[in-house]
């Protein structure tokens, strides 16, 4: 992992951990902008002066909840590359570990989420979002130039926006079938791709 991944994963004290996780859940399931620091400090049992003191301010939590998210995202991503050498399967991981991160995911994705309450370019949290998508469009790319694809710049524009559709599916149709159908586009097109 490089780059903004990195930096959730100083240890943190346990107040601030508690702080984290609750804001964690509460930005997901309510939206950033529908919590305030008074809701986390007292779900958290922690003063607002400790939230401060841990993070700086509420945008300061929130750059470390979305960072603390890519961090998880990319090491369930790690874990699953780890041993494995087929280049098509490499490709293929991010579509492999939806199945375990989905379950956990009922208003789709935290990142996509986050992009909607941050209009602003410049907002630390937004640079986060973007940040996150790029490293999986430039992962697929990366992986498709490795396994062969003739077109890897395509492909990983068509396997991200495959990767995307399937988390609204899942989420917002409940289509809980989705992971495995989109993969097995996903498979087709990598195939196609690198076909010799």
């Amino acid at each position: 992992m490089s780059g903004i991944a990195n930096k959730t994963e100083t240890k943190l004290t346990p107040a601030a951990r508690r702080i984290l996780d609750t804001a964690a859940e509460l930005f997901y399931t309510r939206g950033i902008h529908a919590v305030g620091v008074d809701t986390i400090a007292a779900e958290s049992g922690v003063t607002k002066r400790t939230l401060y003191d841990r993070f700086g301010s509420k945008d300061g939590l929130l750059v470390t909840y979305l960072e603390d998210r890519d961090r998880r995202w990319r090491a369930r991503i790690d874990a699953h590359l780890a041993g494995e050498t087929d280049p098509i399967r490499r490709l293929l991981t991010p579509f492999d570990v939806l199945p375990e991160w989905l379950p956990g995911s009922s208003r789709g994705c935290g990142f996509i989420n986050a992009f909607a309450e941050l209009p602003e370019p410049d907002h630390p949290g937004r640079q986060v979002v973007v940040a996150e998508k790029t490293w999986l469009r430039d992962f697929f790319r990366d992986h498709a130039a490795a396994a062969g694809a003739a077109a890897a710049d395509r492909l990983a524009v068509q396997l991200l926006s495959l990767h995307e559709g399937a988390i609204i599916s899942y989420s917002m149709t409940g289509e809980h079938d989705a992971p495995a159908s989109v993969r097995a586009a996903a498979q087709q097109l990598a195939e196609q791709a690198t076909a010799r």
